[in-house]
């Protein structure tokens, strides 16, 4: 189990575009930021398309979508094209913001030992608090968890 802060920290990362988003920007509306391991990776993928799928009905209810990992500008907008995804992706190269959130973790993959991003997520709500964390989840059907997290609209 991640400890994870009560208050979610301060970001300030570049999207696929090269544009800053700060969690400031962003206060009066419920926020996702889920962690992800790699672009364009079979379960990021379907991670990414479920709340690609879905981003109408957040919208909806008042919340914005961030997928947050180490990877480059670059990468995100190859992997934003390929997908068509209708919402950020956020570079943290240095993983400052991925330690902060406390899901740069010791993982193993076929007895190899090495430190990774936990895919997991964060529900913030308008004051900037951690309402939920969503650990290990399921890809497929993880935007559907969201929405049923969230108060009702």
């Amino acid at each position: 189990m991640l400890k994870p802060p009560s208050k979610a920290p301060t970001f300030a990362l570049p999207d696929q575009d090269g544009a800053t988003h700060t969690l400031e920007q962003y206060k009066g509306k419920w926020l996702v930021v889920y962690f992800y391991p790699k672009d364009d990776t079979p379960g990021c993928t379907k991670e990414a398309c479920s709340f690609r799928d879905s981003f109408n009905e957040l919208q909806k209810r008042n919340v914005a979508v961030f997928g947050i990992s180490k990877d480059s500008v670059k990468s995100h907008k190859k992997f934003q094209e390929k997908f068509h995804l209708n919402f950020p992706l956020l570079s943290d190269i240095s993983t400052e913001i991925i330690q902060k959130f406390g899901v740069w973790v010791p993982k193993k993959f076929m007895g190899r030992e090495y430190t990774g991003i936990a895919r997991t997520t964060f529900l913030i709500d308008p004051e900037g608090k951690i309402a939920k964390v969503f650990e290990n989840v399921n890809p497929v059907d993880h935007a559907a968890e969201i929405l049923s997290a969230l108060p009702s609209a």
